[in-house]
């Protein structure tokens, strides 16, 4: 094996490694919000722009065809939209 398809195969393996402990990382968060309904500590705006950027995110995956990011930031922006449609959903209550 070359030295180049070497870090070929650790950089994508990087990529997959990183995508899934920031993917995994807001499961605890929608845990929460699903068992208690409360989202006050949580800022609405900051989610807000956080789905856009990951939205971008995963645009720009789609765009290069990297198949960890597109795999991360889909499913972080599907737990991250529901965190946002908690937040406002129970705001109105």
């Amino acid at each position: 094996m070359s030295i180049e398809i070497f870090i070929n195969a650790i950089s994508e393996w990087l990529g997959y490694l990183a995508a899934f402990l920031t993917t995994v990382s807001f499961i605890p968060q929608v845990i929460q919000i699903y068992k208690t309904k409360n989202t006050d500590a949580i800022s609405g705006l900051m989610y807000i722009i956080f789905c856009i950027g990951v939205a971008l995110w995963l645009s720009y995956g789609l765009i290069i065809e990297s198949l960890p990011v597109i795999v991360a930031n889909s499913i972080t922006l599907v737990l991250a939209v529901y965190i946002v449609f908690m937040k406002f959903k129970n705001k109105t209550k």
